[in-house]
């Protein structure tokens, strides 16, 4: 009798109008509740009833309640909707068909379902995983929610969902572009070739690599200089900028790079045989020599022409690598020639990166983490792989080739695809010089790490500090790497100009710098410049690629270290990052990024200060951890739905105060 009241719903719509609205987003727990965060240091508790109407992510306008001296938020209005598009997998429920999002903060809704036109839902079975749309919202006035499946991605029991499931989830391709039965070579009419077939080019790639994109020569002269030619694929030889072909190019940005397999930007016809320097093959390519004198300097005799090029010989990272460090290698006998020509190669890679060293900014060593698969895509162990002699030595080549392509394309176009970095962020400058110079005895000051060499005065400053803390340290204060189409420096590296040409089968930006360069060759303006949407464009395509690389391998640690925890094995962590909850550490052994919750740090909260803003970790004032440390733990659980790993020291702290620490605090 009281619910169809006009004058009851009239008053409570005064009431409701009355109270105060907050906008915020929600953030879902497992237990059922949520909370509004209106910014970073607001937010209100959700009471599971209300939560029903909304879910994690979602940003709405909210009333504002008190009950029992508390305040609550009663979500309203939808803003905007945490999820549209999302991967999940199939639940049956009594018979109907329901979906799970694949989300820490999701998986334990159950959303009633349908299937897109051409999708039998008989062909769904339980665990499936799906691309599902949410179409049906509560604070949209609609009965509950509703999602309809658009696309299904693979069984449930899949040993290879990994891969497409990320894949799927970041839209991104999962096979190759189709290749065409006839490629043909399109260059501008005026472009001549050199032949370079009789210089005895190299190629160092790995073991298995397919698409050999830089072939290397180097000579030494009386004087003690070294003549280096690069030679590089030439993929724009073939596809031109108006071609569907490019089209698709552009919109892959760059070859993805997972875990046990990669996805390629070309076809494969191209790109692992057409343009494939391999050896023995007459192959085009697009060429650049400069002279790099003893002391590592480059000179500014640099050329860049196109030419048709033949490898003399196909080498491997560690035959090289094992022939340069140990004078032999059992795997590889080099010829006389070519022996010389990577002695020369090798003694061009260390004069330059001493000069590196000394004026530019050279990173630190780490070791790349591999997953190694078996036919039926189990893992069969991670290998820790260093940079050896031969990685090196084909890295500084590389780097000399972009300086190269940067000093050129800044001079005839003023204009390119750059990778650049800004340095420190503006408002944060005066914070790292007060906390790597608090009394002022260093070099470094506010004015200097605002230019490039002060900068990387400072980072090479750092480099040789005896621990990584404060390196770490100021990390969030540097600003990220961009790709944009202005010639600035790249603080990062140390170097005044860096533009990439040396991958362009893997590259999208790499294609426009090769027309450019071309043009650069002919003296013409270019068929394709670089405009002002590329950089944005390249860089969300590496943004999405990163998370699916990360995404992936977390899916195989949690699979491959499932039984570590029972097994008690410890490993060594690195800390990488620390917050009030905790902190984040990388397992040295294998690469795997895992938790340490403070709470198994000490349980006692009150004795325990976890401080992300100073990255450390305190117990009763006392500093134990700090950023950059190693420390040994053990794994205490493996959650593979979440594919999140946790650990804990194997260092036990006293979670009680003795008598003289009651004292002492009490003082």
């Amino acid at each position: 009798m009281f619910q169809d009241n006009p004058l009851l719903a009239q008053l409570k719509q005064q009431i409701q109008e009355n109270l105060p609205k907050k906008e915020g987003t929600i953030k879902a727990t497992e237990k059922g509740f949520g909370f509004l965060e209106v910014d970073s240091k607001t937010s209100y508790f959700i009471p599971p009833p209300y939560m029903k109407k909304c879910m994690h992510g979602d940003k709405v306008k909210a009333i504002i309640r008190t009950e029992k001296e508390r305040e609550q938020a009663e979500p309203e209005e939808l803003l905007e909707q945490g999820i549209n598009r999302f991967i999940g997998r199939v639940k049956l429920f009594k018979g109907k068909l329901n979906v799970t999002p694949d989300h820490p903060q999701l998986k334990k809704l159950s959303l009633k379902a349908k299937t897109h036109k051409g999708i039998k839902s008989d062909d769904l079975k339980e665990g499936d995983w799906v691309v599902a749309h949410l179409t049906q919202h509560p604070l949209k006035g609609d009965n509950g929610f509703f999602v309809e499946i658009s696309e299904k991605i693979t069984d449930a029991d899949d040993k290879i969902a990994p891969w497409w499931v990320t894949l799927a989830q970041n839209d991104l391709p999962n096979s190759e572009p189709a290749g065409i039965d006839n490629w043909q070579i399109k260059d501008d009419a005026d472009l001549e070739r050199v032949d370079m077939t009789h210089v005895p080019f190299v190629t160092i790639d790995g073991e298995s690599t397919k698409d050999m994109d830089d072939a290397l020569y180097a000579k030494k002269t009386d004087s003690g200089d070294y003549e280096l030619t690069i030679a590089i694929a030439d993929p724009t030889a073939y596809i031109t900028p108006d071609s569907e072909m490019d089209k698709v190019a552009r919109e892959r940005g760059f070859t993805i790079y997972l875990p046990g397999r990669n996805i390629p930007m070309l076809p494969r016809d191209l790109a692992d045989d057409l343009c494939s320097l391999i050896e023995g093959q007459v192959r085009p390519a697009l060429c650049c020599s400069v002279t790099v004198d003893k002391e590592g300097v480059i000179g500014d005799d640099i050329k860049f022409f196109a030419a048709h090029i033949k490898s003399h010989a196909r080498l491997a990272y560690d035959h090289v690598s094992d022939w340069l460090e140990n004078g032999v290698s059992e795997a590889w006998q080099p010829s006389d020639q070519i022996a010389e020509i990577v002695r020369d190669l090798y003694d061009f890679s260390r004069a330059r990166a001493e000069w590196r060293e000394t004026y530019a900014v050279v990173f630190p060593d780490r070791p790349d983490y591999r997953f190694e698969l078996s036919e039926d895509n189990d893992v069969v162990a991670i290998h820790a792989d260093m940079r050896r002699s031969a990685n090196r030595l084909v890295e500084e080549a590389m780097i000399t080739a972009n300086i190269c392509a940067g000093k050129t394309l800044q001079a005839s176009f003023n204009a390119g695809v750059f990778n650049t970095h800004a340095g420190f962020k503006p408002e944060k400058i005066a914070d790292v010089i007060a906390l790597v110079n608090p009394d002022g005895e260093l070099p470094h000051t506010v004015e200097s790490v605002a230019t490039l060499e002060g900068f990387s005065a400072l980072r090479r400053w750092l480099s040789h500090q005896d621990t990584s803390y404060l390196d770490n340290r100021i990390r969030k204060s540097q600003a990220y790497s961009e790709i944009g189409n202005q010639p600035l420096p790249h603080y990062a590296m140390g170097l005044d100009l860096y533009a990439t040409w040396t991958s362009p089968i893997r590259k999208y930006g790499d294609m426009i710098n090769h027309r450019m360069l071309k043009a650069h060759i002919l003296g013409k303006e270019p068929v394709q410049t670089a405009d002002d949407s590329v950089g944005e464009e390249l860089a969300v395509h590496r943004k999405h690629h990163k998370i699916a690389e990360r995404n992936v391998g977390d899916w195989l640690y949690a699979r491959t270290l499932a039984d570590e925890p029972a097994k008690e094995t410890k490993f060594s962590g690195e800390i990488f990052d620390i917050n009030r909850a905790g902190m984040r550490i990388r397992l040295i052994e294998n690469g795997a990024a895992a938790f340490i919750p403070g709470t198994l740090i000490l349980a006692n909260k009150e004795r325990l200060e976890c401080n992300g803003e100073s990255g450390t970790v305190s117990i009763d004032k006392e500093v134990v951890y700090r950023l950059g440390d190693v420390l040994e733990v053990v794994l205490t659980d493996v959650n593979q739905e979440h594919r999140s790993l946790v650990a804990k020291p194997t260092q036990v702290f006293d979670d009680v105060k003795t008598a003289e620490q009651v004292e002492t605090s009490e003082k």
